[in-house]
């Protein structure tokens, strides 16, 4: 059973719309709490963003399909969920933050719905992140857009007014370490060897009881090959005694960790063939065996056999598998692991819409992102792009979308192109297309420079839940700014300068 809020105050609590929230303090929180306060006290805003928390319901256990509202144990209200959701990425925060924030935070358990005093319920950390969880990309993405079209009716926004864009791409790092071919085989063999020493642990075995030997073994050889460094001398036949001593290192380590795969796959068999485990509970040590015997071909084909390994065939994470190679050519950083995300920002600094871009390039999203923010926004009529979204058929089709695209050309410009990109429109929006890196920043800053959360999934629902906060603590900005000089205007002239 569950509600979005309970409708009746408990006795010492304060209605959400009477929290008075610091207007001098310049940290974050109270600028997630205005804009939060603003999406409750609005009777149409909320109803719709209560319509939408009704849909983050926790899945049936053993059975498909969501849980039901109306029944069983009363969980998290949806509204609570909101708020840490929103503040946790607000902040930048862990979730051993929030717990605490949400504990002993007076003016954030106010707006939890909590009273100041005889109301001892405090929050698990377990409870808040498998909370936090309910969320999909779909529902926060739908959220975000009231959120925006709230704050273009704060800013007194015209419903026929055109919306500006300026749209760019970034890369969000995910928590990995930094890949080798050695460093995913031991992850691989580690991962594998402590699987079967579970499983045959819990089947009463005795077959891996020396796991923890084997695997330092293992760890030896592969920290030799770690402090091995290529020659630098000018003479032949030392590079040559060099690499002869790598190529042993090598070998070494390949031949334990051929060994131990052989061993594993041994065991596997027999747990499934002679102990009966469901072959469902013997997947994750099926993938890492799997892993262990791609990094052992690539190994041999790159050290062994002088072989260039494709790109496509890697891997850079075993654990976060979504992970790419990322190379921007940017200064002092020569690689980024992670994904893009794509951002549309409007004039008014609100966040329109936003893309992970999974195995994607710039000019391959260019057109159907400004199509997806169309449709969510049908005021957007003109956008700005650098370079990076430029292909011909992206120029074309944009051109037919938009009444205005900044699209500079790459390379060679005919006569029409220079005169195109000559008119004061273009040179206008152009000026203005690097106030999307202070939004992107902003998002860096807030929560988007690293994804600790695991899976795709957890990546796309991160970002997603990123690009809410950020627009709610912008909504909350300008609710302050307009309520300052709503102050200074009443005060008068005299009262200011004094």
């Amino acid at each position: 059973m569950r509600t979005v809020i309970q409708p009746q105050l408990k006795l010492g609590e304060t209605n959400i719309a009477a929290i008075v929230i610091d207007p001098k303090s310049r940290d974050d929180i109270p600028q997630l709490l205005r804009g939060l306060q603003y999406i409750y006290t609005e009777p149409a805003l909320r109803e719709r963003v209560f319509t939408i928390l009704e849909e983050v319901l926790p899945e049936r256990v053993g059975a498909q399909g969501k849980a039901c509202a109306t029944t069983g144990r009363p969980g998290m209200e949806q509204w609570k969920i909101l708020v840490l959701g929103v503040l946790r990425l607000g902040l930048n925060a862990d979730y051993d933050r929030i717990q605490e924030l949400a504990n002993q935070h007076a003016t954030i358990r106010q707006m939890l719905g909590h009273s100041d005093w005889l109301d001892e319920n405090r929050y698990e950390l377990q409870t808040i992140k498998d909370n936090l969880r309910l969320f999909t990309p779909e529902i926060l993405d739908r959220i975000n857009q009231e959120v925006v079209h709230a704050g273009h009716q704060t800013l007194k926004k015209n419903p026929e007014e055109s919306l500006k864009a300026r749209c760019d791409s970034f890369v969000v790092k995910t928590d990995v370490h930094f890949p080798t071919d050695i460093n995913l085989l031991w992850d691989a063999l580690r991962k594998a060897v402590q699987g079967c020493a579970e499983l045959c642990a819990s089947s009463g075995l005795t077959e891996w009881r020396q796991s923890a030997y084997l695997l330092r073994s293992l760890k030896k050889d592969y920290r030799v090959i770690q402090k091995l460094r290529h020659s630098t001398s000018q003479d032949e036949a030392k590079r040559e005694a060099k690499q002869t001593q790598i190529n042993e290192a090598y070998q070494t380590y390949l031949g334990q960790a051929e060994r131990l795969v052989q061993r594993a796959r041994a065991t596997r068999g027999a747990l499934h063939s002679a102990q009966g485990v469901p072959a469902q509970d013997l997947t994750d040590l099926d993938t890492y065996l799997s892993h262990a015997d791609r990094q052992i071909d690539q190994i041999r084909r790159r050290v062994l056999l002088g072989e260039s390994i494709p790109h496509a065939e890697k891997v850079f994470s075993l654990f976060q598998p979504h992970t790419e190679w990322i190379s921007k050519g940017k200064a002092g950083v020569p690689v980024e692991l992670g994904l893009r995300v794509c951002v549309v920002e409007d004039h008014y600094r609100f966040i329109l819409h936003h893309q992970v871009m999974e195995k994607t390039t710039d000019d391959q999203i260019a057109v159907p992102l400004i199509k997806q923010t169309q449709a969510r926004f049908t005021a957007l009529d003109a956008v700005s792009m650098d370079k990076g979204f430029h292909s011909p058929s992206n120029q074309a089709q944009l051109k037919e979308l938009l009444k205005t695209v900044v699209l500079p050309k790459k390379g060679r410009r005919s006569e029409a192109d220079k005169a195109h990109e000559s008119a004061p429109e273009f040179i206008r929006l152009r000026r203005q297309h690097s106030a999307v890196e202070s939004a992107i920043n902003a998002l860096g800053v807030h929560g988007l420079d690293q994804c600790p959360d695991h899976g795709i999934d957890g990546f796309k629902r991160y970002v997603a839940l990123a690009i809410v906060a950020r627009n709610i603590q912008r909504l909350g900005a300008v609710l302050r700014e307009q309520a300052q000089q709503q102050a200074n205007r009443r005060r008068g002239p005299y009262q200011k300068a004094a």
